[in-house]
């Protein structure tokens, strides 16, 4: 009998949740909602990376010369990321806009030609482990936004990297609404919730570094007449929380 009670009691102690409790991190703030304590402001920003009203917000005109993106001074490995997101406005035209389908390929015509699409856009995205590529666009674009434009598009890459990195559904709010993110990396694996839609499914991305740091992106410039020539990151953040695996 005490031979029983012992298995049972190992039983007990090993069953799934528990063993997830014991080995996953607890939720805590990236961002405290009140200033850029734990983040890496550029050099020379000119203010335009600020926390405004509880949220980071960013006009996408960061004077900084080198690098434009918010960065952790964390580096992390295996985790899960929730972040709220929303695109204040999309004041820039893309002419370039592409039909992806599931298969992560853009659509083509009759003549072979890669269909493009004119629409508003804005654009920014979520770097993981340090490197930009490992990026989970944030977007207009019809494809939705929770995509890995560095994966999909990269010739390297085989079919099956490509169709995982791609969305299997378009889940985005309306522009100005806010968004939610749930995003979990281990190994090389992936995984991207948005707005409650599982979008990216286990998505192996080749390659990626093992530990880096969460990057906020920058997008965006303007010419000598002050006018958008490519999609800006007009976008805000808030709720941003982790816990490691």
């Amino acid at each position: 009998m005490k031979r029983l009670t012992t298995i049972l009691f190992g039983i007990l102690l090993f069953t799934p949740a528990l063993l997830n409790a014991q080995t996953t991190g607890e939720w805590r703030p990236l961002f405290n909602g009140e200033n850029f304590d734990g983040w890496m402001v550029p050099d020379n920003d000119g203010g335009h990376w600020r926390v405004t009203d509880g949220v980071i917000d960013y006009d996408a005109q960061s004077e900084a010369e080198g690098d434009k993106n918010l960065w952790t001074n964390e580096s992390f490995e295996d985790f899960e990321l929730r972040v709220e997101w929303r695109l204040k406005e999309t004041p820039y035209v893309n002419p370039n806009v592409m039909l992806i389908r599931p298969d992560g390929l853009p659509q083509r015509n009759a003549d072979g030609e890669i269909v493009r699409l004119s629409m508003p856009d804005s654009d920014s995205g979520i770097y993981v482990r340090g490197t930009s590529k490992a990026q989970i666009n944030i977007w207009s674009w019809p494809v939705g936004s929770g995509e890995v434009w560095g994966y999909r598009t990269d010739p390297a890459m085989s079919d099956e990297v490509k169709a995982a990195v791609t969305p299997a559904r378009f889940a985005d709010h309306h522009i100005g609404e806010w968004n939610r993110f749930t995003i979990t990396m281990k190994g090389d694996r992936l995984i991207v919730e948005l707005n409650g839609h599982l979008i990216i499914d286990q998505a192996q991305l080749p390659g990626v570094p093992a530990s880096g740091p969460i990057a906020l992106q920058h997008h965006g410039s303007r010419d000598d007449d002050g006018n958008w020539v490519s999609p800006p990151s007009l976008v805000q953040f808030r709720n941003i929380e982790i816990r490691e695996l």
